[in-house]
């Protein structure tokens, strides 16, 4: 029988209790679970969110597998003391949070929303906005997420255009890649989509330089990760005329502290990080998929590069 340690804040057990063990128990996984432990070394696998209590990974000498919780693992993939096998959750459910909240953002900038609901005067002033066909949106990043988001834009006919670091192909998006491609992708996209993973490599991406290839009066949607936008450069933009807009879910410091300029600024819509959420019912699915395979000796699921960082 297999021990797994349930690692994360504070409360989250809580949620994930019942439908992680109805997970353990449709794939056939008779496991013990705890909370805590004072035997590491009897633990095969780690359900794992950041958290106070787990940083040092070295004791678990039998561990099999960290299996996030969060998408993104940027907070552990560096941990030089994790040598396990280390699995990023891929979640259906997070992945349809994410799908709708891009796509309902997409469409309000699209459709200029915004503008009538801010109307404090009565002006009859009839806008009308171009079809979707005639949008050009940009996906950057093409994992489970981008993926996904991308094809339910295409899906509404908005032309839509896709980099990642390295060649994908998708049937009805324009995919690019390398740094030509990235170029290409942004002097023509009218609304920007975000949703790389954090690396060296994508740090400040989208600074001074590669906003201003962006055609003016772009709108910008961030719901990736924050470092992924250079902050002092986003507002320049903004505050020059060049960016229309820019709708933010993530951020460098969260919460976002009270005092950051985009609470106040006229050209920034910030969301509390809630673009796309690990769901416990899904995800327990995912994490119990790996548990089994781990116990029959198949490979796992969403295995991290660690060289890729993701």
């Amino acid at each position: 029988m297999p021990e797994i340690l349930f690692s994360a804040r504070e409360g989250l057990w809580e949620t994930y209790r019942a439908p992680l063990m109805r997970a353990l128990e449709e794939v056939g996984i008779a496991a013990r679970i705890v909370t805590e432990t004072d035997a590491p070394g009897t633990v095969d696998y780690i359900i794992y969110a950041p958290n106070e209590q787990l940083r040092d990974f070295t004791p678990f000498t039998r561990c099999r597998a960290v299996l996030s919780l969060w998408a993104g693992v940027e907070r552990i993939v560096t941990d030089r003391t994790l040598t396990q096998n280390l699995c990023r959750m891929v979640d259906p459910g997070l992945e349809e949070g994410m799908v709708e909240w891009v796509t309902g953002h997409v469409l309000r900038h699209h459709l200029g929303i915004d503008r009538h609901l801010r109307r404090r005067a009565p002006i009859w002033d009839p806008v009308v906005p171009p079809l979707a066909r005639e949008r050009r949106v940009a996906v950057l990043g093409l994992g489970a997420l981008g993926r996904a988001c991308a094809l339910a834009l295409a899906g509404l006919r908005f032309r839509v255009a896709g980099w990642a670091r390295t060649e994908r192909r998708i049937a009805g998006i324009d995919c690019h890649h390398g740094a030509d491609g990235l170029r290409a992708v942004l002097e023509t996209a009218e609304i920007v989509v975000l949703l790389l993973p954090l690396t060296a490599e994508t740090e400040n991406l989208m600074d001074a330089e590669r906003l201003g290839w962006l055609p003016e009066g772009a709108v910008l949607i961030n719901p990736g990760r924050g470092a992924l936008l250079d902050e002092a450069a986003l507002i320049a933009a903004l505050d020059a005329g060049r960016l229309a807009h820019a709708t933010l879910d993530v951020f460098r410091t969260e919460p976002l502290p009270q005092g950051h300029p985009f609470w106040t600024h006229p050209g920034v819509t910030v969301t509390p990080h809630i673009a796309a959420e690990t769901r416990p019912g899904t995800a327990a699915r995912v994490i119990a998929e790996n548990i089994r395979r781990g116990e029959a000796g198949e490979p796992f699921l969403h295995l991290v590069d660690r060289a890729r960082g993701y």
